[in-house]
């Protein structure tokens, strides 16, 4: 069960973490989570560079060990990265001790101040000893492309309907996403671009 718009007692739950950016200013800040993997992740680069587009990609540890060449060509095109954890690991799920130590192992490889949980899911035991090096970074759109039953067309409408200044939209580079991100992501820059929006990194 996932929500498209993230719920206003989330944000007033967490205080701390960043929901979104500036609403007064009309610019979009996308993020990409899971990559990089070659299944998707050029396909994200060459659409970001057909329009310009500098973005954020919030990558998983193991996968940038996989896949260096690719982490290489994110940074390369100007593109923000951030800690995902080594392993994609769900924080409710893992001891603080071991959650934490997966975050400075994915650390080392990505070096950045800015860290989103997997899934959204973090203790606030954990959130208190990340805020003293990092960003941590949640969203106020989520498009979807992960969920297998949703149709493209659904995804597209999904972050059209709600996306506003400032929103931190996500999108997934992993496979489950293939579908939906490659027919919605372009079709949604075009009509964010024809609205007037400017893109922006985190």
């Amino acid at each position: 069960m996932y929500t498209v718009k993230t719920p206003f007692i989330l944000r007033w739950l967490y205080p701390t973490l960043i929901w979104y950016g500036n609403r007064t200013e009309k610019r979009i800040f996308l993020t990409f989570d899971d990559g990089p993997i070659p299944d998707v992740t050029p396909f994200i680069i060459n659409t970001l560079q057909r329009y310009n587009i500098k973005a954020t990609f919030f990558c998983v540890g193991e996968n940038i060990k996989k896949h260096p060449d690719l982490f290489n060509r994110l940074l390369e095109n100007g593109h923000k990265v951030g800690n995902h954890t080594y392993n994609h690991l769900n924080g409710w799920k893992t001891p603080d001790d071991a959650y934490l130590q997966n975050i400075d192992r994915c650390q080392q490889l990505t070096v950045t101040h800015l860290f989103r949980p997997p899934y959204g899911r973090g203790k606030r035991s954990q959130y208190s000893k990340l805020r003293k090096n990092y960003d941590i970074v949640m969203w106020d759109v989520l498009s979807g492309d992960f969920d297998t039953t949703l149709p493209p067309e659904k995804c597209l409408a999904n972050v059209l309907k709600h996306t506003q200044a400032g929103s931190i939209v996500v999108f997934h580079d992993n496979i489950k996403a293939i579908p939906r991100i490659t027919y919605a992501l372009p079709r949604a820059i075009e009509q964010w671009m024809a609205e007037g929006y400017e893109f922006g990194t985190l």
